[in-house]
């Protein structure tokens, strides 16, 4: 698939600075003013400094939240982001209530229980910020995730995600009848982005901690619409493939 860049110019800026440069950039800076995110239900909220707000601006984690301090930037960030820079990472301490910072089975724990899914979850997405995929939600577009080659000023999305478990697609209950398969692939159609299916399997092992990630596999699907009146030869057919990684 064709990388869709928004402006001339923007492949070069991309390549002159790659995505893990920048998360490498920001993981330091996290770590030498021991930052530390609150939990606010299923968010965490984090204040930054104008050089580390523009290094969470670069890798594009977080939301900007408008507030009157002018010393701080305040960003939002789901419970995924959250967790891969807590845990990941390692490069932030989350506090709760009483200003104590958790530990990490508290934290999982924590998220597990305002969502149940959030193993699987969490699962794909590290999966594909570890491999230097920018990931936001994606709701907009009937979707779990979006995928981005490098930052979403410069190039639109490829693919938008949705995550499956092994067996019942217990994670959100999608792709389990043909008519909801068919819908999605045509709103991944009108909006220009390959549906990406991220099948996660437990392999036996339950998510009591969050060492069970280590033991989970991820099965990557990119799945395309058939479009009958096209010939056999011609570059539009079903595009599916597989792939296993930890």
């Amino acid at each position: 698939m064709a990388r869709k860049w928004k402006a001339k110019g923007a492949e070069a800026k991309a390549l002159a600075d790659p995505m893990s440069k920048i998360v490498l950039q920001l993981q330091s800076s996290l770590i030498q003013s021991d930052a530390r995110g609150i939990l606010c239900g299923c968010s965490v909220l984090l204040a930054a400094e104008e050089e580390q707000a523009h290094l969470l601006g670069r890798a594009y984690f977080g939301d900007r939240v408008i507030n009157a301090e002018k010393d701080k930037r305040w960003f939002q960030l789901d419970m995924e982001e959250a967790f891969f820079l807590c845990y990941s990472l390692k490069c932030l301490k989350i506090v709760g209530e009483d200003k104590r910072p958790k530990d990490v089975q508290e934290l999982w724990q924590y998220m597990k229980s305002k969502k149940a899914a959030f193993p699987d979850f969490y699962k794909a997405y590290s999966h594909l910020r570890l491999k230097n995929w920018v990931v936001r939600p994606g709701f907009k577009y009937g979707a779990d995730f979006v995928a981005y080659r490098h930052h979403p000023n410069l190039v639109h999305s490829d693919y938008a995600v949705l995550v499956s478990s092994e067996g019942d697609g217990e994670a959100n209950g999608r792709l389990r009848v043909w008519s909801d398969i068919h819908g999605t692939l045509r709103l991944c159609l009108g909006v220009v982005k390959t549906l990406l299916v991220l099948s996660i399997s437990k392999n036996g092992h339950d998510a009591a901690s969050p060492s069970c990630l280590e033991n989970y596999t991820v099965d990557e699907r990119t799945v395309s619409r058939w479009v009958p009146e096209q010939g056999r030869e011609d570059d539009t057919s079903v595009d599916v493939e597989s792939q296993r990684s930890q």
